[in-house]
């Protein structure tokens, strides 16, 4: 059900953000920066790879699957709605069909995308015209791109594409599904207890 992603076989840049210091956290989130997609998701985004490829551009990953133990630590930190799933309801993410992610140039940087990679403001929003005209043009490639090879999107969030109808297809997952661990027992068993002190009578 879950494929890896990996730079070697897929021509791609791997910079799995929460398997480092480098995000909203503060806190390494994944023990090991892997990155894993549902196979339907790995077929589309087999076709999102080579559009990008045919323009010109390389992509960059900075998330894919995120298992549900992983949500609970997000959202401990962070529970606003407009960019966290509320775990109890499940990530797209978490079902292995979200990838969040973003275009590297032909001089190998990462095209001007207003904002970086979790940037919790309006300004990450599609549509925001706070930032600069390059920037809006560039989100729009990455959008053109996505959608065209059968992705949908987040509109708060500009490097989030998941696949349609998420939630009512795709089954929630966990890292025990995976072959391969992307987490340490401490902060599965820590997410378990986060789980256990939230009801369900205060979903968001």
């Amino acid at each position: 059900m879950l494929v890896e992603i990996t730079p070697e076989e897929c021509g791609v840049e791997l910079d799995i953000v929460y398997a480092s210091e480098r995000n909203f956290t503060g806190k390494k989130i994944y023990s090991k920066g892997l990155c894993f997609l549902h196979c339907d998701a790995k077929e589309k985004f087999n076709k999102a790879k080579k559009i990008a490829n045919e323009l010109g551009y390389k992509i960059k990953i900075f998330d894919a699957f995120r298992p549900q133990e992983a949500q609970w630590l997000l959202w401990e930190e962070n529970s606003n709605p407009d960019f966290l799933t509320d775990p109890r309801r499940g990530s797209p993410h978490s079902r292995g069909v979200a990838i969040d992610l973003t275009l590297i140039g032909k001089d190998g940087k990462d095209i001007d995308m207003g904002t970086d990679f979790d940037s919790f403001t309006k300004k990450s929003h599609h549509g925001n015209y706070e930032i600069s005209k390059r920037a809006q043009q560039n989100r729009l490639l990455l959008l053109g791109i996505m959608t065209l090879a059968g992705w949908d999107f987040y509109k708060n969030e500009w490097w989030h594409y998941q696949l349609f109808d998420a939630r009512n297809t795709y089954g929630l997952l966990s890292n025990e599904d995976l072959k391969k661990s992307m987490m340490l027992e401490k902060d599965i068993l820590h997410a378990e207890k986060l789980k256990e002190n939230y009801s369900s009578s205060d979903l968001r």
